[in-house]
């Protein structure tokens, strides 16, 4: 028989399990982030894609002869400071307009493997790429121009016309996209 004191021990342990799962798992949170780390940046209403395109040096001719109208690809890489900012301005355009617009991010630096661990920079992409190839050769065939600095933001219209700008695309250059 258990003396009065080791009943009061006895009930005050069974009051804490509660307490204590609660303090489990808030302990295990970090471990689970770390393990999961796109658990946290999961944004309602995205489109959610988890599979990344190869980007080769033919990939552009294809998109520009049949690829999905309108279209906007962000070329960014993972250590671009200023391609969040530009995405997330693009996105939100897209959104205020609500139509149907693809909304690509081709990440240049990591391969298709690495892509979506940076993907919470562009949640609500409709597609992820990722350049596969000699990377000179593939800017050169998507923009023989094109300066090597990111984001690069190539917008196509319904038509199929084409708009290129280093940085956020400017007002008027996305109503006109999307008129």
């Amino acid at each position: 028989m258990n003396s009065p004191s080791e009943d009061l021990l006895t009930r005050a342990d069974a009051a804490c399990w509660p307490r204590r799962r609660l303090l489990g798992a808030a302990a295990l949170a970090p471990l689970f982030c770390w393990a999961n780390p796109h658990a946290m940046h999961a944004t309602p209403n995205s489109s959610a894609t988890s599979s990344v395109a190869d980007f080769d040096e033919t990939t552009w001719a294809q998109l520009l002869q049949g690829g999905p109208r309108p279209a906007a690809y962000v070329f960014t890489t993972t250590y671009c400071s200023t391609c969040p900012d530009a995405f997330d301005k693009l996105q939100a355009f897209i959104k205020a307009s609500r139509q149907k617009v693809e909304l690509a991010a081709v990440v240049m630096d990591v391969s298709a493997e690495r892509v979506l661990a940076h993907a919470h920079h562009y949640a609500g992409a409709t597609k992820y790429f990722a350049f596969d190839g000699f990377a000179p050769a593939i800017r050169q065939s998507v923009d023989p121009k094109w300066p090597n600095v990111t984001p690069y933001v190539v917008l196509l219209d319904r038509n199929g016309a084409v708009q290129r700008t280093i940085g956020p695309p400017a007002p008027a250059m996305l109503k006109k996209w999307l008129a």
